[in-house]
């Protein structure tokens, strides 16, 4: 059986949506054990996590983290959560992050709050990559949510030309009249594909993009998923 840390925050009246995000995120962070590197996601329901990580490292959990963007950075600093510069790291215990779509075979689809490809490293050297959500994340196919995909500044031209080939819809994403810049300098663009019948095969199709630095399909990199659902959990797989 699985050792969990007692200490937790009391769960915080609010809506129901906000609700199963912090039960998922206080069962996440109820796998972490002293002497671990935890790597920190980016995005709303990661957040909870973060702040629960904050208080355990305030009632004495011994843990350093990696954070996925500046702004997870930022705030693991307010809450005294020691941070690794991932360059000195070869291998990560456990991520919690988020997502904005997910099926019940795990496949994800992130890259909302614009932190994809940090968050893609992130997860490629983990070895349990938890992901936590809310139940209107889950979906039977991917698609809905559009598919962001980071590119270099100098290949947006032709990266939007290769995926129209594709059949798909890709617009720029902007921010006050200006293209949204991510950590890395990058823009996004954001897809609609439509429903996805075979994520893998996209996946794949994607990557042979030069100048696609990441997109938001996470495939085969999840390992477990909390959902609230209610006053509820429920674990995939």
């Amino acid at each position: 059986m699985r050792e969990r840390q007692v200490f937790l925050q009391p769960v915080i009246e609010m809506n129901i949506v906000e609700t199963e995000k912090q039960l998922a995120a206080r069962e996440a962070v109820g796998y972490l054990k002293n002497s671990m590197i935890v790597g920190l996601g980016t995005g709303s329901t990661a957040h909870y996590a973060i702040k629960e990580i904050g208080y355990l490292v305030q009632q004495g959990l011994d843990i350093k983290a990696v954070a996925t963007s500046e702004s997870t950075a930022a705030l693991a600093g307010t809450l005294n959560i020691p941070l690794l510069d991932i360059n000195t790291v070869n291998s990560i215990d456990i991520t919690i992050d988020g997502a904005d779509e997910f099926t019940p075979d795990l496949f994800l689809m992130k890259g909302g709050g614009g932190a994809l490809f940090r968050e893609k490293i992130v997860a490629t050297i983990t070895k349990e990559q938890i992901i936590i959500a809310d139940s209107t994340k889950l979906v039977s196919k991917l698609g809905k949510f559009k598919l962001p995909v980071e590119v270099i500044p100098f290949a947006l031209n032709y990266v939007i030309t290769q995926i129209s080939q594709l059949k798909a819809i890709p617009l720029l994403r902007m921010v006050k009249a200006a293209p949204f810049i991510t950590d890395q300098g990058n823009y996004i663009i954001d897809i609609d594909f439509g429903l996805i019948d075979e994520p893998p095969l996209l996946a794949a199709k994607l990557d042979l993009i030069e100048g696609v630095v990441a997109h938001g399909l996470f495939i085969n990199l999840a390992n477990k998923i909390i959902m609230g659902k209610g006053n509820e959990l429920v674990l995939f797989p």
